[in-house]
This record gives structure tokens, C-alpha cells and sequence, in this order.
């Protein structure tokens, strides 16, 4: 593994324990989402420069669109909970409750 490979590993990784360890806010949630797509893409952009071909010189920009849908998303989401509950905390919400 290259040291690129392993920055790219380690900050996904890194992410990813964000999302799992740290579940105070739904901010932070979405900031961990958001740093395991900037990995994804720029990982995927260094890997198709690297293979040196065109086929999958969309898939990154695809990847980069997808993210933005998401973030989008999870801002109304947030905006919406921050409406209705008055805190982004994710302790106070419970999916059972209308």
C-alpha cells in the first residue's frame, strides 16, 4: 500500500469512527458523512489519473454530485429537526414519535 493509498484509507477510516463514536449532534454526523465523500472522491480521481484512462474519468464528478445531493438533503433534515425540536441533538429524537 502505497503512503497515498494509506492517507486516503486513514482519513475514510477516520470518518467513519467519527460517525460511529461521536453521536452527540446531527452536525456533526453530517461533517463525518461529508469527510468520508471527500476521501472517496479524491481517492477516486488519484486512481483514475493513475490507471491514465478515460472510462472512468466521470465516475469522480458523478461521486462529487452525489455528495452534494446528500449534504443538501441532510441540511433540510437539519434545518427541519433544528424546527421542530429546537437542538440538532440525536439523543432527543426518537423515530417512533410523529
Amino acid at each position: 500500500m502505497t503512503p497515498v493509498q494509506f492517507a486516503f484509507s486513514l482519513a475514510f477510516i477516520l470518518g467513519l469512527a467519527g460517525l460511529a463514536f461521536h453521536r452527540t449532534h446531527l452536525l456533526s454526523a453530517l461533517l463525518c458523512l461529508e469527510a468520508m465523500m471527500l476521501s472517496l472522491f479524491i481517492a477516486l480521481s488519484v486512481w483514475t489519473l493513475q490507471l491514465d484512462s478515460t472510462n472512468f474519468s466521470a465516475a469522480p464528478m458523478l461521486l462529487l454530485a452525489f455528495s452534494a445531493c446528500e449534504a443538501s438533503a441532510g441540511l433540510a433534515l437539519l434545518v427541519a429537526t433544528a424546527r421542530t425540536h429546537g437542538n440538532d441533538r440525536l439523543q432527543g429524537l426518537n423515530l417512533l414519535q410523529c
